[in-house]
């Protein structure tokens, strides 16, 4: 019907409401149930339609109308949205005798609570496919979209509305006016991402490395015209809050297999291959079946998502700090792939640690091509008998750098000779040196080293490490710069960076007036220096920020800190005997001292201001320990504000900690601080302690 036809505004009024319910139909069983009941070029003429009638009626269009899925200008930004329910991550488990380890634990911990009992509830499973993608999080009120949020740090994420509402299979409208929070995963499909890239690559831009990837860069774009043009896709999967319905009833399912048919009723796309489970046997029957067909689907699996099916059940595991324990992510066995090892390097670390390294010959895995693996040290190519020239299998679980498994004796050419590690590394010095590049195997552990610690790889790091964002913050004198100044032989050692002329720069390759002139400002700029970042910058082995920090509230001053000995460094809380001797040892090195004093002729320390708290507060006194990525804070002024209300922190979890804050993906001083009992607090809940 065109316009001509309709003869007031109640007739387009009730024209663009049939409208909206015929796309939105035909949307649900096209980007939903994989169904078409007219052609796509039908269902883009009734959106045509639609969108000339809001032109004319503007006051008509609502937030949940098909013509609203791409509107406005590009985003300023993204931001922040404080979760309603908080975001856990799923435990990992790769194997079927992890996997009953997990239903032993839920068992126990059901039969305990369920002692009184006379029958014991003997808990089910459902196994759903977890799928590579991003998680998403929905809030709907009355049943119309509010919020799209990213995970984030599980507390805070990002407001991605406005991209979100650009994917089809996501509805605008329930098909009940309910209020609700639900989670799920955005991914991209394979054949989308193949056109992606070709697209990418005809106009020599870089290619996205795999599906996941591509999908989470796509949701934050800032421009939501470029996220619909990459047909995203989604699969919800679980009601993680539900207000009261207009009638008053607040009844959530009572499993999770009815928790995801309630979604699918509710008009949400809902992966259709989930499984109930009577027994964890079923699962890892499950999970065999989908580890052979994963890559049979046009979207990216990798593992099975293990969930208590009994809402009643979940209640009683509840939470750990991080993760829910009702229900666990049993993962695809790593993926693997055959390389031939074409070369055994070294690299050399910035205190001197040896590492060897495997150069393979290229191969696609995991969704990018690998070219190294690490061997570790000298007992794990020992072990493995790895030698230049082999067939080996190399794996790779999610982003750790990979390993290899195995070597293909079989295939071993008959030229292969065993390797032997190697006494001497050009890296470690030259024949002129004193050491000769020598390497030694550090008494105790399995690692090596240069003999000489001022070996030239050593050398250049030390330098780049002096220059950092963390220690003098010289920009523009970056590793290529620095490795040019020592081929040039302009440096070798500190004090020479604060002696370079605009003379000596400008007449070398790469250099031109300008970023000679910037670079000589820079270098200028630095030379007021704070008595921590100086400590940071000299490489002392084992000082680091939290160390340099602490030796600055206790000494004050440089002199004092290098007169002292060793038996007062080790009652520094922090500060431990293998800290305060590598200190001690340092400050008593001559080389050192001459080094220091031709700096000091250069560079000014700042005085030490003594930190003055106003009043007592939760922080005072107390000792933090970081882990993870936080959201509204740098790490440095996560520091900053707890040594600025009177607080300490250290780099390492102990009895004395009083504080873990953890962020996004926590690492392992997580888990020493459960065990030891450590109150483990999220950023939300460290900002409280700071008011």
């Amino acid at each position: 019907m065109s316009l001509i036809l309709l003869k007031n505004k109640k007739q387009v009024e009730e024209r663009i409401g049939k409208l909206r319910r015929v796309i939105n139909h035909h949307r649900y069983l096209y980007h939903v149930l994989d169904r078409e009941e007219i052609s796509a070029e039908a269902l883009d003429s009734l959106k045509r339609e639609l969108s000339e009638l809001e032109k004319q009626y503007p006051e008509l269009i609502t937030p949940d109308s098909p013509t609203q899925r791409v509107a406005g200008a590009p985003l300023a930004g993204f931001k922040k949205v404080t979760h309603q329910v908080t975001q856990w991550s799923f435990n990992d488990v790769f194997t079927p005798d992890e996997l009953r380890e997990f239903d032993t634990r839920v068992a126990r911990t059901v039969l305990k609570r369920d002692a009184l009992r006379t029958v014991l509830a003997t808990p089910t499973y459902t196994a759903e496919l977890k799928i590579d993608g991003f998680k998403i999080v929905l809030t709907y009120e009355k049943g119309i979209l509010k919020t799209a949020a990213t995970r984030g740090n599980g507390q805070v994420g990002e407001d991605v509305t406005a991209n979100v509402k650009t994917i089809e299979s996501i509805p605008l409208t329930l098909t009940e006016p309910v209020n609700i929070v639900v989670e799920g995963e955005i991914w991209m499909s394979k054949s989308e991402f193949a056109k992606l890239n070709d697209k990418r690559r005809s106009k020599n831009e870089p290619l996205f490395a795999n599906p996941r990837n591509a999908a989470a860069g796509t949701i934050r774009q800032l421009d939501p015209r470029v996220v619909a043009e990459r047909r995203l896709n989604s699969f919800i999967y679980d009601i993680a809050w539900q207000g009261e319905t207009l009638a008053g009833s607040k009844v959530s399912p009572l499993t999770q297999a009815d928790e995801l048919k309630r979604l699918k009723t509710l008009g949400f796309k809902v992966n259709p291959h989930w499984a109930l489970c009577p027994d964890i046997e079923a699962v890892i029957r499950y999970w065999e079946k989908w580890q052979k067909h994963a890559a049979d689907e046009d979207y990216g699996i990798d593992g099975v998502a293990v969930k208590v099916n009994e809402r009643d059940y979940q209640e009683r595991l509840g939470y750990t700090g991080k993760a829910p324990r009702f229900a666990v992510a049993f993962k695809f066995k790593a993926e693997e792939a055959t390389t031939i090892i074409e070369d055994i390097i070294f690299q050399v670390g910035r205190t001197g640690v040896v590492t060897p390294v495997a150069i393979l010959r290229p191969v696609l895995l995991a969704g990018s091509t690998v070219s190294r693996a690490t061997l570790h040290n000298e007992d794990e190519i020992k072990r493995l008998d790895v030698r230049i020239g082999d067939t080996v299998i190399v794996r790779k679980a999610g982003d750790i750098i990979p390993d290899i498994v195995t070597v293909l004796a079989e295939l071993r050419p008959k030229s292969a000779k065993p390797f032997n590690f190697p006494n001497y590394l050009e890296a470690c010095g030259s024949s002129a040196d004193e050491a000769g590049g020598a390497i030694e195997r550090i008494p105790g552990q399995v690692a090596h080293r240069c003999v000489n610690p001022n070996s030239f790889a050593q050398l250049r790091r030390k330098f780049c490490h002096f220059v950092s964002k963390s220690a003098f913050d010289i920009r523009g004198l970056g590793r290529k710069v620095i490795d040019l100044l020592l081929d040039q032989k302009l440096i070798a050692s500190f004090p020479d960076i604060f002696t370079l002329k605009y003379g000596d720069l400008v007449i070398l390759p790469r250099f031109a007036e300008v970023s000679a002139q910037k670079l000589i400002i820079a270098i200028d700029r630095s030379r007021s220096v704070s008595l921590a970042r100086l400590l940071i910058a000299l490489s002392i082995p084992q000082v680091g920020e939290e160390t340099a920090d602490l030796l600055v509230n206790h000494f004050k001053t440089l002199d004092r800190l290098m007169a002292a000995e060793q038996a007062i460094l080790e009652k520094i809380a922090g500060v431990g005997p293998i800290v305060a001797k590598s200190v001690y040892d340092w400050f008593r090195n001559q080389t050192h001292h001459r080094m220091l004093d031709e700096l000091l002729k250069q560079i000014t320390i700042k005085r030490v201001e003594k930190q003055l708290v106003a009043h007592s507060t939760a922080v005072t006194g107390k000792t933090f320990v970081l882990t993870g990525t936080l959201i509204s804070l740098t790490r440095d002024e996560a520091k900053l504000l707890v040594k600025k209300m009177g607080g300490k922190v250290s780099s390492t979890v102990s009895a004395q900690t009083d504080y873990l804050i953890a962020g996004e993906e926590p690492g392992s001083k997580y888990n020493e601080a459960e065990r030891l009992g450590v109150r483990i607090i999220n950023e939300a809940e460290f900002l409280k302690l700071l008011k």
